[in-house]
C-alpha cells in the first residue's frame, strides 16, 4: 500500500545520504528479495556509488602522499642549503622539482658535477615512495647555442633531461617504466628572457611528479609496444613485393627441343 511504500523510500533516502555500503547493499538485497526479483532495481546502485567515493578517497591519498613527498624534499633541500636554487611547487600536472642550471651543470654542458650526482640520488630515492609516473624536462634560456656538441637549445635540453632520467635508472633504483624525458629547449620560460638574472631562472631542469589525472595521458608500456607492432605492421604491408630475378640461360648448356 501507499504507507508501505513511502516507508520504504524513506529508509532508502536515509541510507543513501549516509553513504554506507554495506546499510545500502544490504537493504537492496532485502527489497530484491521482497519483490521477488532477485537482482532488481538496486543491483547496480551500489558500486556507482562506492566508484565514486573511492575515486574521492584514492584523489585523497594521492594529495596527502605527494604533500608529504614535498614536505621531505623542502627538508633536505633546506639542510643542505638548496631552498634557494631549487623550489618544490604544487601544480594541477602534479609535484614540480626545479632545479637551475648551476645546481646540475656546468654552463652548455650536459654531464653532472659530482655534487650534482648526489643531489639527484638522494631525489630519486625520496622519489620511490611514491608510485606516480615522473617526467624530467629539460628548459634553456633564449640565448643560442652551436657549438661541437650541441646545434640548438633543444638538442641541449633533451641531453640534460636523458642525463637526469639515466642517473635515476642507474644510480636511484627508479623503474624505467616510470621515467620519461622531455625537452622544450627555450619555448616554456618560467620569466621574460629579459635579463640575466631572468635568464638563470629559465635554464632549468623541472622534474615533475605527475599526479594521476595528467598521468593518464602518458602512454603504458605495453601500449607504447602495441604501438611499436601496429607501426610495424603497417610498413611490413605497405612495402612493394620484390618481383623475382630474371633467370638467364646457361650458355655452357645445350638445349634439346
Amino acid at each position: 500500500d501507499m504507507i508501505t511504500l513511502l516507508m520504504i523510500f524513506f529508509i532508502v533516502m536515509y541510507v543513501m545520504s549516509s553513504i554506507n555500503q554495506a546499510k545500502f547493499q544490504a537493504l537492496a538485497n532485502s527489497l530484491n528479495i521482497a519483490l521477488e526479483g532477485g537482482t532488481g532495481i538496486f543491483s547496480n546502485v551500489g558500486p556507482s556509488m562506492m566508484d565514486g567515493q573511492t575515486a574521492g578517497v584514492s584523489a585523497v591519498s594521492e594529495a596527502e602522499m605527494l604533500a608529504a613527498l614535498q614536505e621531505n624534499l623542502k627538508q633536505y633541500l633546506d639542510q643542505e642549503g638548496l631552498s634557494g636554487t631549487v623550489s618544490v611547487n604544487r601544480e594541477e600536472r602534479g609535484l614540480v622539482i626545479s632545479f637551475q642550471e648551476m645546481v646540475l651543470f656546468q654552463k652548455a654542458k650536459n654531464t653532472l658535477t659530482p655534487e650534482a650526482e648526489e643531489i639527484v640520488n638522494k631525489v630519486g630515492e625520496l622519489l620511490k615512495d611514491v608510485p606516480n609516473y615522473i617526467r624530467v624536462e629539460g628548459h634553456t634560456c633564449d640565448l643560442p647555442i652551436n657549438n661541437a656538441v650541441f646545434r640548438s637549445n633543444w638538442e641541449l635540453s633533451s641531453a640534460r633531461a636523458i642525463t637526469v632520467v639515466n642517473e635515476f635508472i642507474e644510480h636511484s633504483g627508479l623503474e624505467p617504466e616510470r621515467l620519461s624525458a622531455t625537452a622544450y629547449s627555450q619555448y616554456r620560460p618560467r620569466v621574460d628572457n629579459v635579463s640575466e638574472s631572468n635568464r638563470i631562472l629559465n635554464r632549468r631542469v623541472d622534474i615533475v611528479v605527475l599526479s594521476s589525472k595528467f598521468a593518464e595521458s602518458e602512454p603504458t608500456p605495453l601500449e607504447a609496444d602495441a604501438e611499436m607492432e601496429q607501426e610495424k605492421t603497417a610498413v611490413t604491408e605497405t612495402e612493394p613485393e620484390t618481383p623475382p630475378e630474371k633467370q638467364e640461360p646457361d650458355p655452357d648448356k645445350t638445349y634439346v627441343p
